[in-house]
Parts: C-alpha cells; structure tokens; sequence
C-alpha cells in the first residue's frame, strides 16, 4: 500500500477554509434539475476549487489527488503524446485506464484539464471516441485548446476527442446518449459529487451492454460528520465526499451494477495537524474498482462449472491478466470461475483477449470467490 502525505500545512484561508454551503449564502438561487436542488454550495465550491484556486498540481494541499504509483509501459508511452499544459492542470488519485482498448468508444466523467481523455484518444485509435464531460470552464478551456494540435500530431484523418460542459449527474443532458458507450473512466472525480447515486445510475445507463465503468476514487471506513463533508479543503481535494465503502457498493446494486470488482487499493494518510483532527479515526483509501454492465450477472458468485482463460494478447499483460484483486489468469491457463467472471470475459469488451467457456445450465451453488 502507499502512504500519502500533505505536502505542507494548509494556508488559513477565510475563503479556502469555509464550509461549501456558505458560499452560497449571497449569491442568487442556483437552479434545480429534474426535482434534484443544486443550490447546496457543493457545485460552487467545486467550480471554485478547480478553477480558480488551484492553479496547477503544484498547488494542491494535500496527496489525495495525485500517485506514486507508476504507469504501464503503454501508458507511459501515451502520456508522450500529451499536451504539457494538460498535464500541468492534471489532479486525480491514478491512471483509471485499462489498455488494448482500440476502436472502443470512451467516456471520462469529470475530465478536468483532460489529461486522461487525451490518454484514451490515443489509445482508442481513429477508429474510436471519447467524450470528456466536466462542468469547470476554465478547465475546459484548457483541455479543447490542444484537440486540432493533437489530432495532427497522431496523424489521424478526423478529430476523435471532444469536450462538452455539464454535470456528471446529467450526463443526458450533456449529450451523452443511453447505451452508447463501451468504457466510462473517472478520476477521483465522484466523490465531488453530492448525488452520487445519480452519477453512477447515469453511467450505467450510458454503458452499452458488455459496457463497463473502470474509475479510481477516495473512500472512507465510515461515514464522515457534516463538519468534515462540508469543508472546502477536505471537499475540494477528494476527502470530504468520500463515501462510506459499503454504501458505494449498496449504490452500485441499486443502480445495476451487482457485482463490484476492486482492482487496486492505496492508503491515504492525512498528518496536517488541523485535517487531522477534523478527521478523527477516519481511514480514507483511494481504491479502482472495475463495474460491468451485463444482463446475467448475479448478486453473488454461482458456480457453474465454468472456466475462464487469458490469451496473453492485452498490451503490458503477456503473461498474466489481473481482472481484480483475486482473478490474476495465466496466459493460455484455464481457470475455474463463477457465473458472473465468465460472464465479464465472455461478454463485455474483453473477449479478445479473454475466454469464457461453458454455459449456466447446471448449477453447483455458491462459488467461492474472495480475495
């Protein structure tokens, strides 16, 4: 696990250290979309934040928005391609991307400057797409300025990347259509969020199916007091919406996604003396968990007697593939897996690189699958 530290103590503000709902004290009502009120601050303090206060990654005040964690070779290789200012403008607690993602159509929810968003064009090729959405302008501007440079620079014949402005609960409205994309990522992005069970019912719809949500975020051991959820500081750097973890997977139920996979899991420490006595006991964790959207998958593991292999075929994996946290395949090697794995290997955007074999006529029971 890897321990994250402030970079120095915070600066005593009067502005950076208010609650986000005071902020919204003397300005006009903000409006309310589809019955949800947007008029709480959190939206305001968020904007704030990202656009204004922090000017580069130089500026953040805590490490809970960024990694030490080393990117695949392929990644790194596409990081050469982005644009400098992006990458300068970049907060977020990973690289939620998987590789060998070719001619998939992309989604990145809260896309910031766009440094991940231009990590997938790349990665999806010209026959792919991706679709950044974020609602900070000045972030916007930042990451549009560099789209036509880009599209040259990769020698494709038509731009395969935008932005557009809007909320991650509204993603519709943002013109993002049900059932028409194959990957959405997100980068310590939904925590941001006042309404997160909107955020994900939104991507789940968004997915086609097969589609899958593949997203790095801070979350926490419990559920936080309001002081902690309502200070700027804590909000604007990913700690104050973390979600308690079993509420986000009691989310992720609700919503479709029945069978939640955890990928990767780096401890947060926080040792700014004020933080940390806002914080009390709180753990927070940044943890990338994988969510598929498929018809058959199944609130627990059923086996089936089904198997599951690798073909060694995805980039930076020619050996073994980690699926999650206790499903690393051997290439060429069958393993024994339940209903819902075969079914994320069979099923979604992974078959040609991975194999499920076998049906669900004939079942065993409960399968045993845990880390």
């Amino acid at each position: 696990m890897m321990a994250f530290r402030l970079a120095r103590p915070l600066a005593r503000s009067s502005t950076l250290l208010r609650p986000a709902s005071s902020l919204m004290s003397s300005a006009a009502a903000a409006p309310t979309t589809e019955g949800f009120n947007l008029s709480d601050g959190t939206y305001e303090s968020v904007q704030n934040y990202y656009g204004k206060v922090l000017g580069s990654s130089n500026d953040l005040k805590t490490s809970a928005c960024t990694t030490i964690s080393r990117p695949s070779p392929s990644i790194m290789s596409a990081l050469n391609q982005v644009p400098q200012p992006i990458t300068d403008k970049f907060y977020g607690c990973g690289t939620p991307l998987p590789t060998s993602i070719d001619g998939l159509d992309v989604l990145d929810l809260g896309s910031g400057s766009g440094r991940d968003c231009y990590l997938a064009a790349a990665m999806v090729g010209p026959t792919g797409s991706v679709t950044g959405v974020d609602m900070t302008q000045e972030q916007l501007d930042t990451a549009t300025e560099h789209v036509t440079d880009f599209t040259k620079a990769m020698g494709y014949p038509k731009e395969n990347l935008r932005f557009v402005k809007g909320m991650i609960e509204f993603l519709g409205d943002a013109g993002v259509a049900p059932n028409s994309i194959d990957l959405a990522i997100s980068n310590c992005v939904i925590n941001l969020s006042p309404n997160k069970e909107k955020v994900l019912q939104g991507v789940y719809d968004s997915l086609r199916e097969g589609g899958e949500f593949y997203f790095s975020d801070v979350y926490c051991d419990r559920r936080l007091p309001q002081a902690v959820r309502e200070h700027d500081v804590m909000l604007g750097e990913c700690l104050g919406g973390a979600l308690y973890v079993e509420d986000f997977r009691r989310i992720c139920a609700k919503v479709g996604f029945l069978d939640v996979r955890e990928l990767t899991r780096e401890t947060i420490t926080v040792n700014d003396p004020e933080l940390e006595a806002l914080c009390g006991q709180a753990e927070f964790v940044s943890i990338t968990y994988r969510c598929f959207k498929l018809k058959e998958m199944e609130t627990l593991c059923e086996d089936y007697g089904q198997v599951a292999y690798y073909k060694g075929t995805i980039a930076d994996h020619p050996h073994t593939y980690k699926l999650d946290d206790h499903h690393i395949f051997e290439k060429n090697r069958p393993m024994l897996v339940c209903g819902n794995t075969a079914a994320m290997c069979g099923q979604s955007w992974l078959p040609p690189h991975l194999e499920g074999g076998g049906d669900m006529k004939t079942h065993y029971g409960l399968f045993y699958c845990a880390p």
